[in-house]
């Protein structure tokens, strides 16, 4: 009975992660978003192992993702540069900051799970509104001159440093929307590969830096990877033929709704 209920769990892992690769696949975004949650809420796994896991999870899943867009010239290596030379230090401070707090204790669990909500909430704002956002920005700001969109580059990586160090959301669609916000002559493929190649070693250092902490489950990462390779291949081949409006709003909602789920 016992092997049975083991074999079963595994079948979720791997389902799991195919289908959260596939959405990363699909529109760039859900890795963190979704993983995390998904292994809290229907796996059980404490928050801090669940983030840390999660974390090294992308990095192999979202170089896959990033290997395809290299090969497709859709990576701008000016702006992944920007976005790491905030983002790493950020993560390193994020992880000293939960060291500090001690790791294991319930407090940072309680912390980790409220900090995954809200920005669960943002995320799937985000993805409604982005088109608002864009108009709004638009008007009230305008054009930014190189020296301001540098500067907020690399302001946006340290925010999603912290983020994605504490929960591993953030580095999709918050990403991509702040991309947007700041290189809009920029085509939309070549800000989100930029993104998912920055992606990658800001979630492996994140990663590490939990390993460090004793965060990570090895075997609970190799069986979602078995799941999320063939799911990125698959979501990255249909992602031109399905509606991008469509994607956007039904991520939206399961974001929204596993960030209820959390604070319930």
């Amino acid at each position: 009975m016992r092997v049975e209920f083991l074999a079963a769990v595994k079948i979720g892992y791997v389902a799991s992660g195919f289908v959260v690769g596939m959405l990363v696949g699909l529109t760039g975004v859900g890795g963190g978003s979704l993983m995390t949650p998904i292994l809290i809420l229907l796996f059980h796994v404490a928050p801090v192992a669940a983030v840390g896991t999660d974390l090294l999870y992308a990095a192999a899943t979202k170089t896959v993702g990033a290997v395809m867009h290299r090969a497709h010239n859709t990576i701008d290596l000016r702006i992944v540069g920007r976005l790491a030379l905030g983002s790493v230090p950020s993560a390193m401070l994020t992880l000293a900051l939960l060291n500090a707090l001690g790791i294991e204790s319930a407090k940072v669990n309680v912390l980790i799970s409220d900090v995954l909500a809200a920005a669960l909430l943002i995320t799937s704002l985000a993805l409604v509104f982005r088109n608002r956002l864009l108009k709004l920005y638009t008007r009230r700001v305008g054009k930014l001159d190189p020296r301001q969109t540098l500067i907020f580059t690399v302001l946006t990586g340290a925010v999603l440093g912290a983020l994605v160090a504490s929960t591993s959301v953030g580095a999709g669609a918050l990403g991509v929307t702040a991309l947007i916000l700041l290189y809009p002559e920029m085509p939309a493929v070549r800000l989100v590969g930029s993104d998912i190649a920055h992606a990658v070693p800001l979630t492996l250092v994140a990663g590490a830096g939990h390993w460090l902490l004793g965060n990570i489950n090895f075997m609970l990462m190799g069986t979602l990877l078995l799941g999320s390779i063939p799911g990125i291949l698959l979501g990255s081949y249909l992602a031109p033929r399905v509606p991008d409006l469509l994607l956007r709003r039904a991520m939206a909602f399961v974001l929204a709704f596993v960030a209820i789920r959390l604070v319930l």
